[in-house]
């Protein structure tokens, strides 16, 4: 009987350790769930916004092209995209928030060329083309690497495109601009180029009136 009694306490005690295990997990699940959820529809609300802004951005009167409100906000959105892909699973729902955020940046890379066009102003684009770890060992380092690019040089817009994505936008921007299965691939001011690029790199296919404006006025002022 006693070893029954002992039997029966060692079943009771492995219940309660699983029962508490399975409480936790659970809790700390439906925790991330309810973040994830919270991103995704504050990730609606961003693009809902920004695509507003589109028609409220081709009225204005034409301005620093560098200063764009909406550019701020495509990058928050980037940001919190990369968070949700980090913490959930589920691909389809980052797929999902990947393809509205793809749209995002070529409406605002499209209207920000109307504006130009119409004040008669020079952009710089890099458009960035990346695939997964496994399949582009190199991706993450050129990320960093544009990442340090803009920073430098602010009125340098830069655009980033999952190439593998399954969206009829993607596969228009690799016809047009060539791209091919050679990770990473980047587009600088329509220029394509595949392979990582290094910050120096980067700096030579840009205009000297980006990366060094100074001696380009002073050169202009000497004649």
């Amino acid at each position: 009987m006693k070893g029954f009694q002992k039997y029966f306490f060692v079943f009771l005690v492995t219940c309660g350790i699983f029962a508490v295990g399975w409480y936790l997990s659970s809790y700390v699940n439906n925790k991330k769930i309810n973040q994830i959820k919270d991103i995704q529809n504050k990730i609606a609300i961003d693009i809902l916004s920004s695509e507003t802004q589109f028609s409220l951005l081709e009225e204005l009167s034409c301005q620093d092209l560098s200063n764009s409100v909406l550019s701020k906000e495509i990058a928050t959105i980037a940001d919190k995209i990369s968070y949700t892909e980090q913490t959930t699973g589920n691909r389809d729902e980052v797929e999902l928030l990947k393809k509205q955020y793809t749209i995002l940046q070529v409406k605002d890379f499209l209207l920000t060329k109307r504006i130009a066009e119409r004040c008669k102003q020079k952009i710089n684009t890099v458009f960035y083309f990346y695939g997964s770890k496994d399949a582009c060992s190199e991706c993450v380092k050129q990320g960093y690497v544009l990442d340090a690019l803009r920073e430098k040089y602010s009125a340098l817009r830069v655009y980033s495109f999952d190439y593998n994505l399954d969206l009829s936008t993607i596969k228009a921007l690799n016809s047009i601009y060539k791209i091919q299965n050679s990770l990473p691939s980047l587009v600088v001011n329509g220029k394509t180029v595949s392979g990582f690029k290094t910050v120096e790199e980067l700096e030579m296919l840009l205009p000297k009136e980006l990366t060094n404006p100074q001696k380009t006025v002073t050169k202009k002022t000497s004649n």
